[in-house]
């Protein structure tokens, strides 16, 4: 690891530490709670019920969405699998994450690009809840942060992840249909 790196990793790891020396705090609940708003059964849930109450475009909501989040996948699996950076809980002796991760390693948050993908899409289909939308996609990211199972930095990279894919994604949307 070069020397901007281990810099990187180090600032991270003292962020990650001061974040958790409020862990007595009674969250835990919530943050689980928020957490689980990302594994991906709400996105679903939401793209369906547009199409049940026959919300204009929300088919193309749906299978843009479709489009976006199998480019997301793609790309997150061979980041993770190609950086391997360890979780917190692997790397910091004294730490314990409150949930037991779905993987092994860290970069990038799964969760938070995931996110980031939902809540662009709602940007680009229904701007009046993008507020809500990207506010979610930040307490998401954040819940993982304080759940243990990511640095801050992986957060960011999950949101730049998501982002990137969602417009690409619109991109070769667009190009495939239109």
């Amino acid at each position: 690891m070069n020397a901007f790196l281990q810099r990187v990793h180090q600032l991270d790891t003292l962020a990650f530490m001061w974040l958790h020396v409020t862990k007595r705090f009674p969250y835990r609940r919530t943050v689980r709670w928020i957490s689980r708003c990302g594994d991906g059964p709400l996105y679903a849930t939401i793209a369906l019920a547009l199409i049940a109450f026959d919300v204009p475009q929300s088919e193309t909501f749906l299978f843009m969405g479709l489009c976006c989040y199998a480019l997301d996948v793609s790309l997150y699996l061979v980041l993770k699998n190609a950086i391997k950076r360890d979780r917190p809980a692997v790397k910091i002796d004294v730490f314990e994450s409150w949930i037991t991760p779905s993987d092994q390693f860290s970069f990038p948050s799964g969760h938070t690009a995931a996110a980031f993908v939902f809540a662009y899409l709602i940007l680009a289909f229904f701007p009046a809840f993008a507020l809500a939308a990207y506010v979610l996609a930040c307490l998401i990211g954040m819940s993982r942060v304080l759940l243990g199972v990511h640095y801050p930095s992986d957060i960011v990279a999950g949101a730049a992840l998501g982002t990137g894919c969602a417009m690409l994604g619109g991109i070769m949307y667009t190009g495939l249909i239109g």
